[in-house]
């Protein structure tokens, strides 16, 4: 039998904001222990819908906003304007400040006999003896759904006592309005600026479920409500923010969100959300990521390779194993593999040549008799030279390794020889450096080159994946959509290249564009920057954009 309490209840949350000469201040209040969900915590006016939500009297008086185009912001079919009736129903029963209008489109300013009228439907609401459609129908008033924005979507994790699907929502408080707590299920009140809420709580002075926390941390970039507002009502994705838990490097436990690097690797190892998944990479470290798939990071963690160069295990005894990227010439490394080999190696198939990824074949089919496949290595110093395959695989090859089929797609760009290994019936992409997790590619011409790496992305949109592998970082979910964000990406820093050499409007040199091209890079990683700047300019040339002379770039009249 499903215990109700497992399935979240629908909610909504309002971010009441006000603007300050030292900034935007939130209304936040104190929860009572004497409550079963977030005791004795702070937290913004909110809490679960009622049926009386949805009544269709209520949709009449709601300014500016109806169900359809309510939940079309919401993602939902149909019902999503009671969500905005929520927001403003607990506003009033929590806080005592009435989202509303009255006639000729004035907002309601709660002086003298309103007060007083309004406080009293208030207690009757919280008791149930009216519901909130009545009082707007009695006091004649208009629900202000147009200015409330929505904001974010965050679903209590499994395993607590209460579950809630909130949408939280922002609005300018009402300044003719003076907030009161229900000394109820509320026994304080505040308003605090965002980044005073986060010190009191380090301080220990406030308690804060996390996603108030994280909510907190968004609203501390905005400097003003109005921009609070903005960001809320732009076109945007807004994914839904249901926190895993997950154990830390020093074996504590983490919450982790959406966009969290170890998030989606999280999510699918641990599906009942039970706490037990890693949420940091350690060289040495076997992470059976997918049935008989076993990933094993090198020690090598930089700059350039993230938390280390990722080496990929498909087999068992029966089988064998199938080594996908050996990594670099490390012995502790090649150690870990055989260690975690859970059979012969038999196969080995290397992505591309870059150091940190072939370099442990040769060793390894030496002491193993493994096969080895891949492309050979591009003339270059930073390549592979040792790496020499017995099998040249080709784009659109299958190759029937450890009980599977791996399909190879030849994905040039990052570097001439890149392929990328599909186990199609797993829907499991093993990337190599085509796509790595926590930053963008390196496109290092000559044998880099922008315009084929960004084709080579394309190629991928038309694949049936769930998941990929890469070189370097955890798994990564929603493959079409990580394409287009690196398509985005790329197009946003040649736009920026542009306008950096439109800005100087002189030849300029890479290390005088460089500065403006990548001004949100840190300059410690400008002279790597440089390599893709310089991929990004050569693109740019060959579609007769812009022209190279004695080492100075400008722009074509």
């Amino acid at each position: 039998m499903t215990d109700p309490h497992s399935i979240p209840r629908p909610a909504a949350t309002v971010i009441l904001a006000r603007d300050t000469e030292e900034g935007p201040e939130v209304f936040m209040m104190k929860r009572t222990t004497e409550v079963t969900f977030a005791k004795g915590m702070h937290v913004f006016p909110g809490g679960a819908l009622d049926a009386a939500d949805r009544h269709p009297d209520l949709a009449a008086r709601c300014a500016g906003l109806d169900d359809t185009l309510a939940s079309a912001q919401l993602g939902m079919e149909q019902g999503g304007l009671a969500y905005w009736i929520a927001a403003i129903r607990e506003c009033f029963e929590e806080a005592g400040l009435l989202l509303g209008y009255r006639e000729r489109d004035e907002l309601l300013t709660l002086q003298d006999e309103d007060a007083d009228r309004l406080s009293a439907l208030r207690l009757d609401l919280a008791s149930h003896k009216v519901t909130f459609s009545e009082i707007l129908e009695r006091e004649n008033l208009r629900a202000a759904t147009d200015l409330i924005a929505y904001y974010s979507h965050w679903i209590t994790q499994p395993g607590r006592p209460r579950r809630y699907d909130t949408r939280f929502f922002v609005a300018r408080a009402p300044s003719t309005q003076v907030p009161m707590h229900d000394n109820s299920e509320l026994v304080a009140h505040l308003w605090v600026r965002p980044g005073d809420a986060l010190e009191m709580a380090r301080n220990g002075e406030m308690t804060l479920m996390f996603p108030t926390v994280k909510t907190l941390e968004s609203l501390t970039r905005f400097a003003r409500v109005e921009d609070m507002l903005e960001f809320a009502r732009s076109p945007r994705s807004r994914p839904i923010m249901a926190p895993r838990a997950a154990v830390a490097l020093d074996g504590s436990q983490r919450t982790l969100v959406p966009g969290d690097f170890a998030y989606a690797e999280v999510k699918k190892l641990d599906p009942d959300n039970k706490g037990q998944v890693w949420c940091d990479i350690k060289p040495g470290r076997p992470v059976e990521i997918a049935s008989q798939v076993v990933r094993v990071t090198a020690p090598n963690p930089g700059m350039m390779t993230g938390p280390g160069t990722n080496t990929y295990l498909i087999g068992n005894a029966e089988t064998g194993i199938a080594v996908i990227d050996p990594g670099p010439l490390l012995d502790e490394h090649i150690a870990a593999i055989e260690q975690n080999a859970a059979g012969q190696i038999k196969w080995i198939l290397c992505t591309h040549t870059h150091v940190d990824h072939s370099p442990a074949a040769r060793v390894l089919r030496e002491k193993h008799g493994a096969t080895v496949y891949g492309m050979p290595p591009p003339p270059y110093p930073n390549q592979d030279q040792t790496f020499a395959p017995d099998q040249v695989v080709q784009n659109g090859d299958r190759i029937p390794v450890a009980g599977v089929t791996l399909r190879v797609i030849h994905t040039p760009g990052h570097a001439s020889n890149q392929v990328c290994y599909l186990w199609e019936s797993e829907r499991l992409l093993f990337t190599g450096d085509h796509i790595m997790q926590g930053s963008t590619v390196v496109i290092n011409p000559p044998d880099g080159h922008m315009a084929t790496y960004l084709a080579s992305l394309r190629l991928l949109q038309s694949e049936n994946i769930e998941y990929l592998a890469p070189g370097h970082g955890f798994l990564i979910a929603d493959p079409a959509v990580a394409v287009d964000r690196l398509l985005v990406h790329r197009q946003t820093r040649e736009n920026k290249v542009f306008e950096a050499m439109r800005r100087i409007n002189a030849p300029a040199d890479l290390e005088a564009l460089v500065v403006q091209a990548y001004d949100d890079t840190p300059a410690s990683r400008h002279k790597v920057a440089m390599r893709s700047l310089a991929a990004h300019l050569q693109k740019l040339q060959e579609e007769g954009r812009v022209q190279e002379h004695n080492g100075l770039w400008s722009l074509i009249a």
